[in-house]
């Protein structure tokens, strides 16, 4: 009776995960749709398996220093923001639209790790997401980068509007951005405004002595 009862719930289970993905071949999959909560259980247990025991318990080789979390916070601006944002919410353009989206990594889902998780995370990726692993596997100054990464994502919580605004200036900017800020840079200074490019206050059919 009991194998019984096993088998049919396990044939149960069997039919909702068909009908699931019947649904979502019918549907189709889109980037801009947020994972179902079957998805968001299933990545979650899958996560969990494929960290090793041994990460969880790792101690952080640094402490959480001013020095310390300075140069993370300028790693993280300059390589990290793209997708987390400055303050880890997220809330970018490519955040946003990845699929799983990029995490807010001020929430306990993130927060709750501890430092040897994250630093595993970051070394080694996450599969079936937009997070890459990043490194070279025993490359002793990434490793030291990784560890102190995982410091200032401790810190996202309590990061100050001081530490976002230097964050700002650090973050990759456009060959547009870059021509932009340096416009204004001449502006400020006294010099007259930069003239979009491909524009002229002259006309090329002028005669000379009226130019």
């Amino acid at each position: 009776m009991r194998k019984r009862a096993t088998l049919l719930v396990v044939l149960a289970g069997l039919a909702v995960g068909v009908a699931y993905i019947a649904s979502m071949i019918s549907r189709g999959f889109s980037a801009r749709e947020p994972p179902s909560r079957l998805e968001v259980a299933i990545a979650g247990a899958m996560r969990s398996l494929a960290m090793p025991a041994g990460a969880r318990s790792r101690p952080n080789p640094f402490k959480p220093t001013a020095e310390a979390l300075a140069q993370a916070r300028a790693h993280f601006a300059d390589h990290c923001a793209l997708c987390h944002a400055n303050n880890g919410s997220g809330e970018t353009e490519i955040g946003r639209n990845l699929y799983p989206k990029a995490p807010d990594m001020r929430l306990p889902a993130t927060q709750n790790k501890t430092d040897g998780e994250l630093f595993h995370i970051i070394r080694n990726g996450i599969r079936l997401t937009g997070m890459p692993a990043w490194g070279k596997e025993g490359e002793r100054s990434e490793d030291e980068e990784s560890w102190k990464l995982a410091l200032f994502i401790h810190h996202l919580p309590r990061l100050t509007p001081e530490e976002e605004r230097e964050m700002n200036r650090l973050n990759p900017k456009s060959a547009a951005e870059i021509e932009e800020q340096q416009a204004e840079e001449e502006f400020l200074r006294g010099g007259a405004p930069a003239e979009p490019r491909g524009t002229s206050t002259h006309s090329p059919h002028q005669p000379e002595e009226h130019r």
